[in-house]
């Protein structure tokens, strides 16, 4: 597979007293290796994409035929120091900025939006940091030429560890390379859970191989598991077997008294990352907060935020979003009409009772794609039916036609959706929108309800048609009680290459 094995040589054995070795002595060689490679071509590619910067903004200069820009401190384009600035001191400066924010911090690497907030936060500090030493030596700065360095710098970083993020991502799922090899200790059920959970996203690059379990081997007796199990092992002599790189404690397991410290303990030195899985299943990281008091770690789980700026702002940007789409992409939504009229005669549009935000219903529009006798022939074909739950999904659905199976394979017959947005009815992103003829919505499904359904949602990008019923609920439940503006754009992100891909799609 690729991954690292490694030796305990004598001096690196891991202490049985729980006394850490000297900082000056022991010798930090964590076994998977995967990011310092990755890091290395991080850093190029950030020096890479501030020189740019630096040199379209030299560009500019060249070009421009105002005289503002003689006054900034670019007025030494031309000469010797010009260039040690723009291209020596500024792309240096901004790659150590990266670095002290923790932009290479390998727990931010490949998954997860908190290293772009760095890069963003960075790109903050390098403009304040300039205007502060534009101030202290009375320069006069060109704020246009500090602006479109920045921006182009920001823009040009942010292009580039996107870019290096989807390599990775398709090398974890190919090959398995960069990724963790993970032991899981705990009860069975609780180590299944987190097995389930962190090989949902091949992506996060967590691969579990194997299993000890903590309540006996009993507990196991019988029960099929994807990894082995084993119970009553040494731990550490398990990771050596496996090769493993990381070892996660799941739910009650970390909470026994003593045994995690000592467990970290013998771990110091070893190059084994010590993950802790509590027993907050699809909580998002913003919402979990740790309080220590008096050396006791409690975590603190804050309530779902559905109101607010940034509910605002969401409001906002969808009937703006909606409204421009409609305007632009008009000439499309004509030519897909003509298609649909020319395949089948009847409406271009079909329209549909649905359950919205607190239970309203409302009329969804889509483009028709089967054909009009559609719903009287649903009821021959139920016992065909492939989803487990709500919906009637079908690959080979004979009442679509030819024309309506591309438009659904590329996902243009939810364009219309974009007037139940400017209506306020639906969300660019949310969970989808349920028939309103399958009665009351109790329990855990009920709760999609307390926002808006929308256009695309975490269901979609992480499988659409092809997961279960209660996976697709499970996901839309995460993301109501997880919701963020930056989840929203991030989902927005990805329904961009689901639709290019045309997974799940039918």
């Amino acid at each position: 597979m690729g991954y690292d094995s490694f030796e305990w040589p004598a001096q690196q054995q891991p202490p049985s007293n729980g006394v850490p070795r000297s900082a000056w002595t022991r010798q930090h060689r964590r076994i998977s290796r995967w990011h310092r490679p990755y890091t290395a071509v991080l850093i190029v590619l950030d020096l890479l994409s501030t020189l740019a910067a630096s040199m379209i903004a030299d560009a500019f200069i060249e070009k421009s035929k105002s005289g503002f820009l003689d006054k900034s401190w670019w007025f030494l384009q031309g000469t010797d120091l010009f260039g040690f600035f723009a291209y020596l001191v500024l792309p240096l400066g901004w790659v150590f900025l990266l670095w002290t924010s923790g932009s290479y911090d390998r727990r931010y690497l490949g998954l997860g939006s908190e290293e772009f907030k760095r890069v963003v936060r960075t790109s903050v500090t390098v403009v304040a940091a300039v205007s502060l030493l534009s101030f202290a030596t009375k320069t006069d700065l060109s704020r246009a030429t500090v602006g479109l360095v920045s921006l182009s710098s920001l823009l040009l970083i942010l292009f580039g560890r996107v870019f290096a993020r989807q390599v990775l991502h398709i090398s974890r799922r190919r090959t398995g390379h960069g990724a963790h090899r993970m032991i899981l200790v705990g009860t069975l059920p609780e180590a299944l859970e987190v097995y389930t959970a962190v090989t949902r996203s091949p992506a996060a690059g967590l691969i579990p191989v194997a299993i000890h379990i903590t309540d006996g081997y009993a507990a196991a007796r019988g029960i099929e598991t994807p990894v082995p199990v084993f119970a009553g092992r040494d731990v550490l002599a398990l990771v050596r077997e496996f090769s493993a790189d990381t070892l996660a404690v799941c739910g009650s397991a970390s909470a026994e008294p003593g045994e995690l410290r000592r467990l970290a303990w013998q771990l110091e030195g070893t190059g084994v990352d010590l993950v802790v899985a509590p027993q907050l299943t699809d909580i998002a990281g913003p919402r979990v907060h740790i309080r220590p008091i008096e050396g006791l770690p409690l975590l603190h789980v804050e309530e779902p935020t559905l109101s607010g700026p940034g509910w605002l702002i969401k409001n906002l940007l969808d009937r703006v979003v909606a409204g421009l789409g409609l305007l632009l992409i008009s000439p499309i939504l004509g030519l897909i009409a003509l298609g649909i009229r020319l395949s089948d005669p009847g409406p271009v549009f079909f329209r549909q009772t649905r359950v919205g935000h607190d239970g309203r219903t409302f009329k969804v529009w889509k483009f028709r794609t089967m054909y009009i006798d559609a719903e009287e022939r649903k009821a021959t074909l139920e016992e065909l039916n492939e989803s487990d739950g709500m919906m009637f999904k079908m690959k080979e659905d004979p009442r679509i036609f030819p024309f309506g199976s591309k438009l659904r394979a590329t996902s243009l017959d939810e364009l219309p959706q974009l007037v139940n947005v400017l209506k306020g009815e639906m969300s660019l992103v949310g969970p989808r929108p349920l028939p309103a003829d399958d009665g009351d919505y109790l329990g855990d499904v009920r709760r999609r309800l307390l926002v808006r359904p929308g256009i695309t949602g975490l269901w979609q990008v992480s499988g659409r048609s092809d997961l279960s019923w209660d996976e697709a609920v499970r996901l839309d439940l995460y993301y109501v009680d997880n919701w963020s503006l930056t989840y929203d754009l991030s989902i927005l992100w990805r329904t961009i290459w689901v639709v290019l891909r045309r997974k799940g799609a039918y």
